[in-house]
């Protein structure tokens, strides 16, 4: 749950190529290619590092901890969607992240992206440059809210498939349950908005194209999800990040809390507790009780050390994941985002169950 703020900062979006460009220009102003190549260099030292600590039975030198991980049994790989397809249950989200740090190196084969985190060009050059074929990655793209008329879902798909370098993808999202007519500054559409059935039915036709593997929906609350699923579906949602309802599999974003959050979330004494007695970190707590639950995590860093500490999970004792669900439910649910104002919307994108 983690957009309300970073959406702000984003200028609005309502044409495909002009601002597009004149965002990467000031990407590449503020030393794009410096920091790709330190960040590359970095994460090297840190898998040769972790290979040491890992031949002498440490996990982390960096923080302090010694660990036998066969004491801890491992947590599922991946889970099957109605496809049938098997989606890795750790994902590397890439929202703000540029060339080299995909972390394909550490083992990530799950890339969650959007075409509103505009560094799809980037990654693709990543994936290319990358040793792991194709087959064996599950790309993640997100369709953006200007582009829910059916006529421009195509387009918006076809545009991400080039810059990733791929022809097809293993899962698309709507975004938001929010449509915005393509002129003007975020104009809402309001019949598709209260109504997403055509563009799924578009979304269909790509699944039946070959260009989508799977498809999905992002920040529906139950009541959106129930409006979509009234209607008779060639293919049902495969998952939905931020709602676990309705049988779907839920993805979350950002399980560590926003940049704002996460120092709170890591800080809870339960957390430090359990990942005191079991030594891991406060991070591999969470995820790893995210990922017990049954949920798809989607933990973003740029910090190479902790890209590699974030995949490894494991399946915690009951008691000690009592212990999590007991302190994850004894306050009301907090929301650190929410994009209804910045965006002027005549509602709450989340109000309603």
């Amino acid at each position: 749950m983690l957009f309300s703020q970073q959406y702000q900062q984003l200028p609005t979006v309502d044409k495909q190529t002009g601002e597009r460009d004149s965002f990467r220009k000031d990407t590449r102003k503020r030393g794009f290619c410096l920091r790709a190549i330190a960040i590359i260099a970095i994460m090297w030292a840190s898998l040769t590092a972790a290979r040491m600590f890992r031949s002498k039975g440490f996990w982390s030198a960096c923080h302090g901890l010694q660990r036998n991980s066969s004491t801890l049994a491992q947590l599922p790989s991946h889970y099957t969607l109605p496809s049938g397809d098997k989606i890795p249950s750790v994902a590397l989200g890439v929202w703000q992240a540029s060339k080299g740090e995909t972390a394909l190196e550490v083992g990530y084969k799950h890339i969650d992206g959007a075409w509103i985190y505009r560094n799809e060009e980037e990654v693709g050059q990543a994936l290319k440059e990358s040793s792991v074929p194709r087959e064996e990655l599950w790309l993640t793209s997100k369709l953006w809210n200007t582009f829910h008329a059916p006529e421009d879902i195509e387009p918006a798909l076809d545009q991400s498939l080039s810059m990733l370098g791929t022809d097809y993808l293993d899962l698309y999202l709507i975004h938001w349950p929010v449509a915005f007519k393509k002129e003007g500054s975020n104009i809402l559409d309001e019949n598709l908005t209260a109504d997403p059935y055509p563009t799924w039915q578009k979304l269909e036709e790509l699944v039946d194209k070959g260009k989508i593997r799977n498809i999905g929906i992002s920040n529906f609350n139950i009541r959106r999800v129930q409006n979509l699923t009234a209607n008779k579906l060639k293919y049902q949602p495969a998952v939905n990040q931020w709602s676990k309802e309705n049988g779907l599999l839920l993805e979350a974003y950002s399980p560590l809390g926003s940049d704002k959050q996460v120092g709170q979330s890591l800080s809870v004494p339960e957390v430090k507790d359990v990942a005191s007695k079991l030594g891991i970190t406060p991070a591999q707590v969470l995820i790893s009780w995210h990922v017990q639950r049954g949920t798809i995590v989607l933990p973003k860093s740029v910090t190479p050390s902790r890209i590699l500490e974030n995949l490894n999970v494991f399946e915690l004792p009951q008691e000690d994941f009592e212990k999590l669900e007991t302190a994850a439910t004894s306050h009301p649910p907090q929301r650190v985002v929410n994009p209804s104002n910045g965006w002027k919307l005549p509602f709450d994108v989340f109000d309603g169950q």
